[in-house]
């Protein structure tokens, strides 16, 4: 074992601080990374405060991972010493149910292994995430990053973005279909940049008059306001799937009476209050209301090679790992566009 430094929450009421843990040596099949950057992530601080009511203490959160490997085990194939690489929301998995062998390790039938606030199955104890020095993960679990991209803006790709991506690739977005964007924060930022990249006709819905000019900047083709009730009246029944990837209580039926027939609304944002469904906005035009959780690895590297190609990342505020709190703060405001990434050589500065 080796002695790491970070960040951890203790308790739900204190604030962030600094934290040393141990972390396993590198085994045949691992891969050891020095962490660069780590995205802040709104599970990141819902976890921390315990809003969901599983936080396993101390909880060291981050799964927006970039960094560069610095040794890898004997049996390592795909990597070396240098590469730049990434690390998700998933560290490990059965790899054998049926879901891990479709390519599927986010369903894992048996458990997923998160990238923290899981049980450590080499150290016992909580996994400890991204906002730490370094970081040991099997191979199969390591996600090669493309060159063009800045890799401080990648970091967020890894949670935010194969939120979005797997959606909008499972219901066939892409040219000649409409998709709808609900929130315009840090998952629905990267939606409309996918979106647009996909070819498909982008409709972003937003309460705040002040992010129109950034929808379209960030490429949607419409930006309508949410309390415009006669814009929304315009798009009844005109798109085929929406992403909803707003985390406040929200009414859905504004948004479920915009599908077509056969049209999906799919919610990634999550909610720490259940949403009510009018069932009648289903039944009547044949709706689907699913949901969608992050992709598996084949799925998250598909993520960033098409980024790659098209230079999409995240917008990002990069901050010192000491302002941590603070970004909280302006999560809960709504303050940040569009997503807070921690330069993780500020650990170094006390």
């Amino acid at each position: 074992m080796f002695t790491c430094t970070g960040y951890a929450a203790s308790d739900p009421t204190t604030p962030l601080a600094a934290f040393s843990f141990s972390r396993r040596d590198p085994g045949p099949g691992d891969v050891l990374i020095d962490i660069l950057f780590c995205g802040v992530c709104h599970s990141d601080l819902h976890t921390a405060r315990n809003d969901w009511g599983n936080t396993l203490y101390p909880c060291v959160p981050g799964h927006e991972i970039i960094g560069r490997v610095a040794a890898v085990g004997p049996d390592v194939t795909r990597f070396k010493v240098g590469d730049m690489v990434g690390v998700g929301c998933l560290v490990d998995s059965c790899r054998a149910c049926e879901s891990c062998r479709e390519g599927f390790e986010q369903f894992c039938e048996e458990g997923w292994v998160g990238t923290y606030n899981s049980t450590d199955p080499f150290l016992g104890g909580p996994t400890f995430g991204g906002y730490s020095s370094h970081i040991v993960v099997p191979e199969a679990f390591v996600l090669r990053v493309p060159d063009n991209l800045d890799p401080a803006a990648a970091a967020p790709l890894l949670c935010a973005g194969i939120t979005t991506y797997s959606p909008l690739r499972h219901w066939k977005a892409g040219p000649g279909r409409k998709v709808g964007v609900v929130g315009l924060g840090g998952l629905g930022h990267i939606a409309v940049k996918l979106a647009h990249a996909m070819g498909t006709h982008v409709v972003l819905f937003t309460t705040s008059v002040s992010k129109v000019a950034d929808g379209h900047r960030l490429g949607a083709d419409e930006v309508v306001l949410s309390t415009d009730q006669a814009e929304l009246e315009k798009r009844q029944s005109s798109l085929d799937l929406i992403i909803d990837a707003v985390s406040a209580p929200h009414d859905i039926n504004i948004y479920l009476g915009l599908l077509k027939r056969d049209g999906a609304l799919v919610q990634v944002g999550l909610p720490d209050k259940p949403l009510s469904v009018g069932v009648f906005n289903l039944v009547l035009k044949r709706r689907n209301l699913a949901g969608s959780m992050i992709g598996g690895i084949a799925e998250t590297q598909e993520l960033l090679d098409f980024c790659g190609m098209h230079g999409i990342t995240a917008d990002i505020e990069l901050i010192p790992i000491q302002k941590i709190e603070d970004a909280y703060a302006c999560i809960v405001r709504s303050e940040v566009k569009y997503r807070f990434v921690i330069d993780m050589a500020s650990l170094k500065t006390g």
